[in-house]
């Protein structure tokens, strides 16, 4: 295995390659990519197996096909098998979803899974509650319907990110949903494993490749490709860890660029012709409580890349940390780290060696915008799209809220294309203007709303991943807790006199960062059982990271801790400043001051910690609607309505 392992730094044929180191062996993954036979086994043969689930050779194996095998923790139950399902994901370049593939994902969701989609934070949907003996069929039920699901997870490139927004009038947009789209293919495993094992070796029919990207992945350059290898580029281990690309246009920060392991930023002239691309590298937010050698960081700029060298310095890039990436420890395998430990300067010369010549200089870019294109709007070719706000990307049906059944009238009745945003929103594209009112008709019907202003902005603007029940690493809550919070947030912001403010708000059940809580202008990240770290200081426009404020906050303390912090804002903000640039100004220690002094005043007092009482689902559901109508939170409804019954109650 270590002499199989050498071979892939002496390929290279870098030669700055640091000495190996003697006393580190690979991590066990990387065996286990060995033995898969690119990615066949033992998938293959415990995909025929009754059995409920994987061994834990083929779970890491599963996701490179695009699925991770989790357990409903809520039914965990001493000494009795946990209850073992299935995400599936989608790979989906730019988030583009044909309606036949929504369509197949929506019958999937209720067929197979646990009736709901989930939009995720990379522009890909989710299904969950898959059962092994129907994942089979589910994942070739999305080939068969013009999807994919390969690379959707795994050491290798995941899916490549675009701005969702589909202007037919901006040719910039239309450069980044191509070369995303192009990247892609690039960067897909050659393996024929996957059709091998879902669909019994049958290759669908699909769009064909770009011929130029299939020259592209044969074009060794220096040390880029593996000769006589089915995968050129991969070759038999894969990458050390996950890689993420995004492609987007000058401005327009949608994407999270500063998150990614490799962004391209599309370069026009003055005619709108494409010229070329900025190259930033090394983002990503993994990070491990207590493991300071592990942390979230934001990419460089590293060099412009004309047009028609693109594909092979993705290639070169790729490269190096195929070949550089530490692959003996998986907490320090991504590419930012890399870049960390070797320096921007020093990574730039070896990625010019593999390139086959100097790269050129980064050229200058505009202001970093974060645009989210909720409602209605013009796409520049007489028809319309429209954005749909979704509460952490889940797309279901409630008593008052139907989202899953309006979406599926509306892509049925009227054949509309999606395009997934990196905030798990949908965008409906291509209307004809005539059906403007009979879409909105549709939506409203089903209670759900298409005006953004209606939106509670901190919803708006907010992000959790999915943690319990279902994933395996989660630590507490964050999809299922995020609407109680926003909604304390808000009561609490309305009573320090901010009842207008909103931010940018994300959370996550761990430290992974799937939500990208540490771009956030708030953030808080699972700590422990109902514990969470808070992270202050991001940007609106997600070009700046947040810094860890506290590192344990049980949740019933939220606003014990926020108080001052809101009271502090409101006190000492500059004109028009938001509250994560306030935070960076005044910096976390002063604010810790501040916090460690404050005397409750006049209408400032101190927000003690609630208590807690349980509705029935039913009543949720009302008290949510009146909630709404009313323009009042829940707990103000609740406190009015309690308040009033007692007042009677001891009249009576």
């Amino acid at each position: 295995m270590m002499n199989a392992f050498l071979r892939i730094l002496k390929t290279a044929m870098v030669k700055s390659a640091p000495p190996p180191i003697a006393s580190r062996k690979p991590s066990k993954v990387e065996g286990i990519k060995e033995r898969s036979n690119f990615l066949r086994e033992p998938v293959a043969t415990e995909i025929l197996q009754d059995t409920t689930h994987f061994s834990e050779d083929a779970v890491q194996i599963l996701k490179f096909h695009g699925s991770y095998q989790q357990d409903n923790r809520d039914n965990r139950v001493k000494g009795q098998e946990k209850d073992y399902q299935f995400m599936v994901r989608t790979k989906s370049p730019g988030g583009y979803i044909p309606p036949q593939l929504y369509l197949a994902l929506d019958r999937l969701a209720d067929e197979y899974g646990n009736q709901t989609i989930r939009a995720t934070t990379r522009q890909g949907f989710q299904l969950h509650g898959i059962l092994k003996k129907n994942l089979k069929t589910a994942i070739a039920t999305i080939i068969k319907n013009l999807g994919s699901t390969l690379g959707a997870c795994g050491d290798l490139n995941r899916n490549v990110m675009a701005p969702p927004a589909p202007f037919k009038n901006k040719p910039e947009y239309e450069y980044a949903w191509k070369y995303a789209n192009d990247i892609a293919q690039l960067l897909t495993p050659q393996t024929g494993a996957y059709y091998e094992i879902w669909l019994d070796g049958e290759k669908v029919i699909s769009a064909e490749e770009n011929p130029q990207v299939k020259a592209a992945r044969q074009r060794n350059g220096k040390g880029t490709i593996f000769h006589n290898s089915e995968e050129p580029i991969y070759g038999t281990y894969y990458m050390p860890r996950k890689f993420k690309i995004c492609v987007t246009v000058p401005g327009d920060n949608s994407v999270d660029l500063y998150t990614q392991d490799l962004a391209l930023v599309v370069i026009t002239n003055e005619q709108g012709e494409l010229e070329g691309f900025d190259v930033f590298a090394g983002g990503g937010l993994g990070r491990t409580h207590n493991k300071e050698e592990t942390f979230a960081r934001i990419a460089d700029p590293i060099c412009y890349v004309a047009k028609e060298d693109v594909y092979d310095l993705v290639k070169a890039i790729v490269a190096t940390q195929r070949d550089y990436g530490d692959r003996t420890d998986r907490r320090h395998a991504r590419l930012k780290y890399l870049i960390h430990d070797w320096g921007v300067d020093k990574f730039r010369l070896v990625v010019e060696e593999y390139f086959g010549k100097a790269v050129e200089p980064f050229k200058p870019l505009p202001e970093w915008k974060y645009h989210d294109f909720l409602g209605w709007n013009e796409q520049g070719d007489g028809k319309l799209f429209l954005g749909i706000s979704i509460n952490s990307g889940r797309i279901k049906d409630e008593e008052n809220f139907q989202l899953k059944t309006a979406l599926r009238e509306v892509v049925q009745q009227y054949n509309l294309p999606i395009r997934l945003t990196p905030s798990q929103d949908v965008i409906l594209f291509d209307i004809d203007p005539e059906h403007k009112q009979a879409i909105e008709d549709i939506f409203n019907r089903r209670g759900v709303i298409t005006n953004p202003d209606r939106i509670e902005q901190l919803t708006r603007y907010s992000m959790a991943c999915p943690a319990l029940p279902t994933c395996g690493l989660a630590i507490t809550e964050s999809e299922r807790a995020i609407p109680g919070i926003l909604e304390r947030i808000r009561t609490l912001l309305n009573k320090v006199g901010l009842k207008n403010e909103h931010f940018v708000i994300r959370m996550t059940g761990c430290p992974n960062g799937c939500a990208r809580p540490y771009m956030a202008e708030l953030g808080f990240v699972g700590s422990g059982p109902e514990t969470y770290q808070v992270w202050l200081g991001g940007s609106p426009n997600q070009t700046r990271l947040a810094q860890a404020y506290v590192d344990k906050m049980h949740v019933n303390d939220l606003e014990t801790y926020l108080e001052p912090i809101f009271v502090f804002f409101k006190k000492s903000r500059r004109k028009s400043e938001s509250f994560g640039d306030f935070c960076t100004r005044v910096g976390l220690e002063t604010i810790r001051n501040f916090a460690n002094s404050y005397q409750p005043g006049t209408g400032n007092k101190a927000v003690k910690a609630r208590h807690r009482i349980t509705v029935r689902d039913e009543v949720y559901e009302v008290l949510k609607e009146v909630a709404a109508r009313q323009g009042q939170s829940m707990t103000d409804v609740v406190d009015s309505a309690l308040k009033l019954y007692l007042k009677n109650f001891s009249a009576s």
